[in-house]
Formats: C-alpha cells, structure tokens, sequence
C-alpha cells in the first residue's frame, strides 16, 4: 500500500510540473500577442510639412520675450509640442514632456507653442510651473504646421528637418517619435512594418 505521505507529495509535484508547462504557454501567447498588437505610434496626420521636408522658418518670441525662430539650424534638435490651456491631456502629458526634456536635454529642446492671448494662459503658466520650458504664443507657427488638434508634436533635427510628427494622447506616442527619430524612419509604424518584412523573408543558406 502506498503511503499517503508520498501519495501527496506525487501529486503536488504533478500539479507544480503542470502549472509550470501552462506558465511556458501562457508566456509565449503573450508574446506572440505582442508582436500581433505591436504598440501605436503617435498619430501622423497628412498636414503641414512632411517628415524629411526641411521646417519653414518662424519668428516667435518667448514667454520671457526672448526672440526664438522655430525651423532654422541650431545648436540641438527641437520638440515642438503644441499645447491649450484648455486641453486636459495637454496638461496629463505635460510631466512626461519635462521628463523628456531632463532625459534627452544633450541633444534636445523642447518648445511649448500655443496661441491666443497671454492673460489666457498665465493661470495655465504659473500652475504648470512652465518656466523651464521655451513657451511661445503664435498663430503663424500653428498655421505653418497645420495644427487642427491637439496635443500634437513635431520633432525637427539640428538642420531644421521634419523627423517626426503626430497626434500624441500617451507616453508610449511621445517617446515612439524619439524611436523614430533613432532609427530613422517617419513612425514607429513605418519601423515595425519593415522590421516584419526582414522577418518575414525566407532566410538565406
């Protein structure tokens, strides 16, 4: 007779064996979901200068009435992120911008751009603690890029290139423009998909 001591301890192991073969399946669903529903780059609207067009250049001035042209060579790269006061996830993605902004600070500037007039925006200003962030208020940059909603960013190299645009409404979207930007392609998108067709070919020798 079997003793029922060595009986259960048979049992548990069969159980732990089998939770672990469903754990290994389980984690290869997911990761085959994951390339299946690869993560959504920021939104990129057919307006306003194409990525790889070189920006139009624009005349703005600052918050601190500092004289800035938005599209001319510079010293760094430029994030625009297009902003209201009146934008609740303007103001949710405004902390992952100034994280962006103290992370990528080296090679990176980023430039809050809005319109309007300014007594609209000075409770927005103070409260978000904007200071140190280039702010301008312009209508004419807007209108060069064709801004219809927002929040919206457009990342531009040194040389005043478009390297990517689009409507962003999550961390995921900002930072898949700086992915972009890494790997030289107009989207994340555009990555992926390519990235997919390497895959995808049948392999050599």
């Amino acid at each position: 007779m079997i003793d029922p001591v060595v009986l259960s301890l048979v049992v548990l192991w069969g159980v732990v064996i089998a939770l672990g073969v469903c754990v290994l399946a389980l984690s290869r669903q997911i990761g085959i979901l994951y390339e299946r529903v690869a993560p959504m780059g920021a939104l990129m609207m057919d307006h306003g200068p194409k990525v790889g067009e070189l920006a139009p250049p624009v005349a703005v001035t600052t918050w601190e009435g500092r004289s800035l042209t938005i599209g001319k060579a510079a010293a760094k790269s430029t994030l625009l992120f297009f902003v209201s006061p009146t934008c609740p996830v303007c103001k949710k993605l405004l902390p992952i911008i100034r994280s962006v902004q103290g992370r990528e600070s080296r090679w990176l500037n980023v430039v809050l751009a809005s319109d309007g007039d300014r007594t609209e925006h000075v409770e927005f200003h103070d409260k978000h603690q904007l200071s140190d962030f280039s702010y301008t208020l312009s209508q004419p940059l807007g209108m060069a890029y064709k801004i219809s909603k927002l929040p919206y960013c457009v990342l531009l190299d040194a040389g005043g290139t478009v390297r990517a645009k689009g409507l962003v409404n999550s961390r995921e979207q900002v930072e898949s423009l700086l992915t972009a930007y890494e790997h030289g392609v107009a989207s994340v998108q555009e990555h992926l998909q390519h990235q997919m067709t390497i895959d995808a070919a049948p392999q050599k020798g």
